[in-house]
């Protein structure tokens, strides 16, 4: 079978791939080679809530972060020479893991298969260190029977090729790095829930039950990061827009508005998605530093919705209309635990009145969170997230008649609960997000065992709920399944 790339390669991958060629080491052997509810009446489907991500982490990049409470870090890891021994055949810089991870439905979905996952996954993994220069190469190698026979699309993270990083880093002087080529950036302080952190995820993947390092989707991008006694400046620039990979029927159905009903195989979403080269670019500021035990920071973007956030009334082609964000956060200790808040003002550049009902509106965002360790081995977060919609009177006059109106404050609450059994080896983990607007629901039991240094278990689900087919989560509830894994770590 013949494997089609995308037409339009990266001119920043291919130039961090040329500059790597200049200090690589000796190459791998041969052979080797993944919204909120548009408004009501908007074609297309709901786009992903403004926040769904990965484990609660302290943002990338910021030094002398306080440290957490104990119990609330990772196990530690036995990196002796012992331990390391079986792979001591390995090249120094090439790591990896091959997982095997295979999911059934627990709801009949006509539109789709009833297997979600059943993939076999290779992830290679070479650091060429350096001084001044360093490279960085992060392939995945996937075999999923689920899946359609798609051609490979490294954007769309479609195919048996997945190439998560390929960069260069170079250091021109000690208070500047730059990253050239294929890289995957995260910022903000929520768990799970994304305000300024305005970089492609891939929500297949978080809702399939793969990895949560899947969900954190790569950008072609530039990026320099500037250091100072004063504060720390990171700039990342995108020559072409880097979109979600998003829910469009393909592997998990979808309520299509313009259908009247959910919509997969059956209907798959069509959207115009801008790709001009150094025209349809994104611009992304982040000015941090910390202010006694505390990490305060400033963002800035200016780009496009990350996942559709309007439709064409002609065609009913969903649409990305142009965003700009600006916003802080601040993170730090608090009463034995961990305290987080986090805002955003997201101007909506293409319906800056709020008076077409086709482009999402404006809105206000913000979060507070809170995570300490409750008991020995158990740890608890709680988030608190709002969606304020700017000019929602104007919006309400623009529907068409009979369209449902989105709600004007939209609430999301989240919990999670992880626990440590077994001296660590063992972690069971409870991740639940509920809307009381919108009376959905979305839990993520998991439990990961690790059975050496190199082995690990894992079993776990995604779970759906609501009262309507319309909202957010509701829309997904024939999408819930069961998954297990089993990975090996070199």
């Amino acid at each position: 079978m013949k494997t089609v790339f995308p037409g339009k390669a990266s001119p920043l991958v291919i130039a961090a791939l040329m500059a790597s060629m200049a200090v690589a080491e000796p190459p791998l052997p041969a052979g080797l080679g993944g919204a909120p509810a548009l408004p009501a009446g908007l074609g297309g489907a709901p786009a992903l809530p403004a926040g769904l991500g990965g484990a609660p982490s302290l943002p990338a990049g910021l030094g002398g972060a306080p440290a957490l409470p104990k119990g609330l870090g990772a196990p530690v890891v036995d990196s002796s020479p012992a331990a390391s021994a079986p792979d001591r055949w390995l090249p120094e810089s090439l790591a990896g893991f091959w997982e095997a991870r295979a999911g059934i439905r627990t709801q009949d979905d006509p539109h789709q298969k009833d297997t979600s996952i059943g993939e076999t996954r290779l992830q290679l993994r070479y650091d060429l260190p350096g001084d001044s220069v360093a490279f960085k190469l992060v392939s995945d190698f996937v075999y999923d029977p689920v899946a359609d026979d798609y051609p490979v699309d490294l954007e769309e993270g479609v195919g048996w090729l997945d190439l998560r990083q390929a960069n260069v880093l170079l250091r021109p002087a000690s208070f500047v790095d730059v990253k050239l080529g294929r890289q995957i950036n995260t910022w903000g302080t929520g768990d799970q829930l994304f305000i300024n952190d305005l970089f492609p995820k891939d929500w297949n993947s978080f809702f399939i039950g793969r990895d949560d390092e899947c969900l954190k989707a790569p950008s072609d991008a530039l990026k320099a990061a500037f250091f100072s006694d004063v504060a720390n400046l990171d700039v990342v620039y995108v020559p072409r827009f880097d979109a979600d990979r998003g829910i469009d029927g393909r592997r998990i159905s979808y309520w299509n508005a313009g259908l009247g009903r959910a919509a997969g195989r059956d209907a798959p979403m069509v959207a115009d998605k801008p790709d001009d080269w150094f025209g349809d670019d994104e611009w992304a500021l982040r000015l941090f530093r910390n202010v006694g035990a505390y990490e305060v920071a400033l963002y800035g973007y200016d780009g496009f919705w990350k996942s559709p956030g309007g439709s064409d009334p002609v065609t009913g082609r969903a649409l990305y209309p142009r965003l700009q964000v600006l916003g802080a956060s601040s993170r730090g200790p608090a009463a034995g635990g961990i305290f987080s808040a986090e805002g955003g003002w997201c101007r909506s550049a293409d319906d800056d009145g709020g008076d077409d009902p086709f482009i999402r509106n404006s809105e206000l965002r913000g979060l507070v969170g809170f995570e300490r360790e409750i008991a020995p081995d158990l740890t608890g977060g709680l988030q608190y997230y709002v969606e304020n919609m700017l000019d929602y009177d104007t919006y309400e006059a623009s529907l068409p008649a009979g369209a449902r109106a989105a709600e004007e404050l939209r609430q999301v609450v989240t919990v999670r609960l992880t626990r440590l059994l077994m001296n660590q080896n063992l972690k069971l983990g409870l991740f639940v997000f509920y809307s009381p607007t919108d009376d959905d629901a979305y839990l993520r039991p998991n439990a990961n065992y690790k059975v050496d240094d190199y082995w690990t278990l894992e079993v776990g689900g995604n779970v759906f709920l609501g009262k309507r087919d319309d909202t957010f989560f509701g829309q997904f509830e024939d999408a819930n399944n069961l998954y297990v894994s089993v990975r090996y770590g070199f």
